[in-house]
């Protein structure tokens, strides 16, 4: 089983049932499959060959699910990024893999023809509509959805591709503040599917809304797992008004929804649904970091008795998933992330290397066939998380006597806001590169939405001095937003140890008293 299979596979079963639906758009597994083979067959004809990388900077669409698969069918490998991805990031990123090509649309082209012009590997460039970005680039062949739509053969690409293919390159920030590829071979991410389609009880009938972006792990596997099973992908791109989201999800009949905390919050917080009526609504499922036992609470009053809540744990590295909690669980369990999904073995490691025992604190090590291949082009960093006995999640954690598991820590200097795993230490690099400002720390604090905000602490050079809106505008213009400090705080200087180490904790105790 390939991943492009999911989708070749029903639409032979359903060619003409309904796959996407997305805005005025409804577009069947047939019609999906066609403009796949189309785009794979041009990629092909623009010089794309089997292994090289393709990269993704496009919204949730259909235009999206076209584009990946096409990828995938010609033996290519994805490289999707975050649309908020800033110019030299993506620079960075296409560098770091060798992109070959890059498919867009005219709201990210700027950025896009910034990084490509100054990566000589990117050679192609598609576009999902009438951007002339990037006419005037000589070394750049451009191809446009309509041309192609309008004229490439609709056979399948002649290309081989075999389960031990990498298929996708993710990319996620890393302790060290640099980008870092995670890859993927289909076996992993096909693996990873299966076991997700099984607890779920996933049929053809289901009909999942996504609010996630695709290029995050969590958002792939709903693109995945419904395909495999023929169900159908609601597509809702606006969840800065969750009540909009609501609607839709009542008016598509969907049987699913997935979020992560924040999505929750917002629901809960901004939104009448403790008012509304979900007759089709079967399950909902939540990842991305913990979710606090009272939004977990008032999540259940809020939707119906048949509507299953499946709290589940994963990470990039591991295709997304690797551990749910089973609703049925639930009220017993609050707070659990559960036991391992199905053909993934979990275990907790102490310091020394012991197994550790219930009520002892150890690090998740995760087994399975859905664990990446390593990070692309970094054996170094791979090394540092996948050993002998598995991945190594960095993430602290105790059993209780059923084995059921709790998270209490992290061992890496991350911060989890909203659906988004952040690096502590770019951010810092960041705020360093100001010429005015001498010391950087960043912490993640609570937030009732995103899980955790970003607070920053800086110490200035001499007598300067900068505003906290100063501050944060310089961060802006730098990094995606989502990585913006919400707050920033100003210290003489940084709490330390005897060694000189930043002491992070004492200044998480001083936020938790001054602002909370």
């Amino acid at each position: 089983m390939l991943v492009h299979h999911f989708l070749e596979k029903s639409a032979k079963r359903f060619p003409d049932k309904e796959a996407v639906v997305y805005g005025k758009l409804r577009l069947s597994y047939r019609e999906i499959d066609r403009r796949a083979n189309q785009l794979g067959n041009y990629l092909l004809a623009s010089g794309v060959r089997k292994g090289d990388r393709v990269a993704l900077v496009l919204d949730n669409s259909v235009n999206y699910i076209v584009t990946y698969f096409a990828i995938l069918k010609i033996g290519g490998i994805t490289v999707a990024q975050n649309t908020q991805n800033s110019a030299s990031y993506l620079a960075e990123a296409f560098g770091d893999s060798l992109v070959r090509a890059v498919v867009t649309q005219n709201t990210f082209a700027g950025k896009v023809r910034k990084a490509a012009e100054n990566n000589p590997s990117v050679t192609s460039v598609v576009l999902a509509d009438s951007s002339a970005a990037f006419d005037d680039l000589k070394r750049i062949s451009v191809g446009r959805f309509a041309d192609i739509f309008h004229s490439m053969s609709a056979e399948h690409p002649p290309v081989r591709v075999i389960d031990a293919d990498i298929a996708s390159i993710i990319y996620t920030s890393g302790s060290t503040g640099k980008p870092r590829g995670a890859a993927f071979s289909h076996l992993n991410l096909t693996s990873n599917t299966n076991s997700i389609v099984e607890y779920l009880e996933l049929t053809p009938s289901d009909r999942i809304l996504v609010v996630l972006p695709f290029s995050y792990c969590y958002g792939k596997s709903l693109l995945h797992t419904h395909f495999k099973v023929g169900g159908s992908v609601v597509i809702n791109n606006h969840f800065a008004f969750p009540r909009v989201a609501l609607d839709e999800m009542i008016k598509e009949r969907c049987t699913g929804f997935s979020g992560v905390p924040s999505n929750f919050s917002m629901l809960l917080e901004r939104t009448d649904i403790r008012n509304r009526q979900f007759p089709d609504l079967r399950y909902i499922t939540q990842a991305g970091g913990a979710m606090a036992p009272q939004t977990i609470k008032e999540l259940r009053k809020a939707l119906p008795f048949h509507t299953r809540i499946y709290i589940m744990y994963g990470q990039t590295e591991a295709s997304a998933r690797l551990s749910y909690l089973e609703p049925d669980n639930l009220e017993r369990k609050l707070g659990s992330i559960g036991k391992a999904i199905p053909n993934v073995e979990l275990v907790l490691k102490t310091k020394d290397g012991r197994l550790a025992k219930p009520g002892e604190e150890g690090e998740i090590v995760a087994r399975g066939s859905n664990i990446m291949a390593g990070y692309w082009g970094q054996p170094e960093e791979t090394a540092k998380v996948l050993k002998g006995d598995g991945l190594h999640t960095g993430d602290l954690a105790k059993t209780d006597k059923e084995g059921f598991i709790y998270i209490i820590g992290r061992t890496k200097d991350m911060i989890k806001c909203g659906a988004n795993r952040i690096s502590a230490k770019e951010i810092e690099e960041i705020l360093l590169s100001h010429e005015h400002i001498l010391e950087a720390a960043a912490i993640g604090v609570p937030d009732p939405i995103m899980g955790e905000a970003i607070k920053a602490f800086v110490v200035f050079k001499n007598n300067s001095r900068l505003s906290e809106k100063q501050i944060i505008l310089f961060c802006r213009q730098r990094m995606a937003l989502f990585k913006v400090p919400k707050y920033v705080e100003f210290l003489s200087s940084l709490p330390k140890n005897s060694s000189g180490k930043i002491m992070k904790h004492s200044m998480f105790t001083h936020s938790m008293f001054t602002h909370f």
